[in-house]
């Protein structure tokens, strides 16, 4: 019996180069959602804030890039480590949240779609190559994923180009303790449809999303600092409701698609969470054993970027799966037939997992 997987064949990435250490932070006047300053020094801001995230620094893109270029960048080397030829793509599926914003200006560009110009940069001049976006929060790159694999079991598609991409950089308030939170990146994969022997790659996967309560735990507002430009808006958050939220939904995720899959959890080798706020992560991958009734979680199960690289939203995932891949995460290694769990939160609110056979 031949079996029609979806396989990532190639992965590539781009981390911005400009380095923003705590510390740069140090001077930052920081008021709280209600105007109010915040007394507290700058270094126990910082060091609570450590604390908490884990988040020692981050990487934030120079002025002249845009999240269509890092996307075109992480694109080209994605498609040159599958080793295919770029006009063969079905799809080009690009998830991200703000659009292109160009720096000191107050408004998202996303017309025409980040995918289509990203197709635009590859020169791409195949009519069949469909190229659009996806906005599911944090979790748009797992969802661009989940829906590659259902083109490629539906039959219409053999390779698909999956990327998540964001510059936070360009849209936080630099009067919110938040802002300290955000990165850039970019990744991207190539997924293909393979046929083989035995199942593999993509088995299987689950998703929710939650509106009624949960729809503005994330959302665009104005800056902290009283007086400040009221047309001007940020990206906010409450914090704690959506560390609750992912607790209580990332973990059940995870687990049924665990259970779509017909994979015990003894099997999972290495679980790639969005990485958000590390003390989140470390929260929801013992939920997730303890579902199990297990209480000790596996050592070396969960590789982290979260420490140098912040939160770069959509591309969190797909870049430390890159880094996997290419054995650039310390201490942590992949080998063939390992069993892979991805997963993530984010704003919507939405949550989502899938169950991958490398």
């Amino acid at each position: 019996m031949k079996y029609l997987n979806s396989v990532i064949t190639g992965t590539g990435r781009y981390i911005p180069t400009e380095i923003v250490k705590n510390s740069d932070f140090l001077n930052h006047e920081f008021y709280d959602e209600n105007n109010n300053k915040l007394d507290a020094p700058g270094n126990v801001i910082i060091d609570k804030f450590v604390e908490i995230t884990g988040i020692q620094e981050r990487r934030y893109v120079t002025p002249e890039l845009h999240s269509s270029d890092i996307a075109a960048i992480a694109a080209e080397r994605a498609i040159e480590n599958a080793n295919i030829d770029p006009e063969t793509l079905d799809y080009i599926i690009v998830a991200h949240n703000f659009g292109d914003v160009i720096i000191d200006t107050i408004q998202t560009d996303a017309v025409p779609s980040l995918a289509s110009r990203v197709k635009h940069k590859l020169q791409i001049e195949n009519p069949y190559c469909i190229a659009y976006d996806i906005l599911f929060g944090c979790p748009g790159w797992i969802q661009g994923v989940i829906q590659a694999d259902a083109f490629i079991k539906a039959g219409i598609a053999k390779k698909v180009l999956v990327i998540g991409s964001e510059t936070l950089s360009r849209v936080i308030d630099p009067h919110d303790r938040d802002s300290m939170i955000y990165a850039d990146g970019a990744g991207a994969t190539v997924v293909e449809a393979v046929e083989s022997d035995e199942k593999k790659g993509f088995l299987a996967s689950s998703a929710v999303s939650h509106t009624k309560n949960e729809a503005y735990y994330l959302f665009m507002g104005k800056s902290n600092k009283p007086d400040s430009d009221k047309k001007i808006r940020y990206i906010k958050m409450f914090g704690r409701k959506i560390y609750e939220y992912a607790l209580s939904n990332v973990p059940p995720a995870m687990k049924l698609a665990l259970e779509r899959a017909e994979v015990d959890i003894t099997e999972v080798k290495k679980v790639l969470i969005h990485q958000a706020n590390e003390k989140m992560d470390e929260a929801m991958i013992k939920r997730l054993y303890k579902l199990y009734k297990i209480n000790e979680v596996p050592e070396k199960i969960m590789p982290m970027s979260i420490h140098r690289l912040g939160n770069s939203s959509v591309a969190t995932v797909p870049t430390l799966f890159d880094r996997l891949r290419r054995d650039e995460c310390a201490t942590h290694e992949i080998n063939e037939g390992d069993i892979l769990v991805f997963a993530s939160v984010g704003a919507g609110m939405n949550a989502n997992s899938f169950v991958y056979r490398y």
